[in-house]
């Protein structure tokens, strides 16, 4: 589909991936709607054409006030994650809750594209690089058994319901404002004590990073390109970036030398998938490859993110 001149909503559009796309798209004349409860967002990153409303999207009365009739698709960002929640069914059933409540919606009005952001955490401990048509799936962390959950609801909704759907699997995406991850993590720390810095598991986690900007025009080419019933795609580079080399890249880009501690094991975290590199060759074959690399990526998400967090 043409996104340009398209009237769009886009849940979770506060976040760092929704309110990049809300800003693109406002930019091919798009009419941009934005619904974010602000739990995790920021209502500063909002674009200002863009219209905002506060919403909770596990409640179905909200989610009626934001997906209208008149509405070309939407983009449904809204979820949370392990640093949202600490009660592993509270974010089972939110996740779950919020895309069911987004899909029957849209059934009722009449609304029938949908572009969903998941996860590479549904493909678990995979070989690399992992391609989309990767079995069985078997994630092992609750966020990434949402995201699973999540997928099959789209799945049903497209091939019953005549809901055209597009869904990316996003390797680690950074960018500008984003909070809760290793990069700002390591800024903060760092500001706090530059002379040392704690890494958590042994540092060797090795994964593709991919910048918000790359993401977003990689989403619209999808969109604007793919046209199943329901097109599924990685988003990511061909690149990789290990833990320790991201503290690497943050330190030089600090102007400190701090000594690495490592709390030890082979990931940071039950539930961390510690190598992951995602396989972009059907992203390629529609005609879209990154312009930016992983190690790349980390360095300017960190210049951007260093910017923002010191004073």
């Amino acid at each position: 589909m043409d996104l340009a001149d398209s009237r769009v909503l886009v849940t979770g559009g506060a976040g760092l991936v929704g309110s990049h796309l809300a800003a693109t798209l406002l930019e091919a004349d798009a009419t941009v709607r934005i619904a974010d409860d602000l739990s995790k967002g920021d209502r500063d990153r909002v674009p200002a054409a863009a219209e905002f409303v506060e919403a909770d999207v596990t409640d179905p009365d909200d989610v009626a006030a934001v997906v209208t009739a008149d509405l070309d698709v939407v983009f449904h960002f809204a979820a949370y994650t392990d640093t949202n929640y600490d009660d592993d069914r509270e974010l089972f059933e939110a996740n779950t809750e919020m895309t069911y409540n987004v899909l029957e919606r849209m059934r009722e009005v009449g609304v029938d594209r949908v572009a969903f952001t998941s996860s590479s955490t549904v493909y678990g401990e995979a070989p690399r690089p992992t391609p989309e048509d990767h079995a069985p799936m078997e994630p092992i962390s609750i966020y990434g058994s949402s995201k699973l959950a999540d997928e099959a609801l789209i799945s049903t909704y497209a091939h019953s319901y005549g809901v055209q759907s597009w869904v990316f699997r996003f390797a680690n995406i950074v960018g500008p404002h984003q909070r809760g991850n290793v990069i700002p993590d390591f800024i903060e720390k760092l500001e706090a004590d530059p002379t040392e810095l704690e890494i958590l598991g042994d540092g060797r986690q090795e994964k593709s990073y991919m910048h918000v900007t790359d993401c977003v025009d990689a989403i619209r080419h999808v969109v604007e390109h793919a046209d199943d019933d329901l097109n599924v795609y990685n988003l990511g580079t061909r690149t990789t970036t290990s833990v320790t080399r991201i503290a690497d890249v943050v330190s030089d880009e600090l102007g400190v030398d701090p000594e690495y501690s490592y709390t030890g094991g082979d990931r940071g975290w039950t539930g961390d998938v510690p190598k992951m590199r995602l396989s972009i060759e059907k992203l390629a074959a529609l005609g879209w490859e990154p312009s930016i690399e992983s190690d790349e990526a980390v360095r300017r998400a960190a210049r951007q993110l260093i910017d923002e967090i010191v004073e």
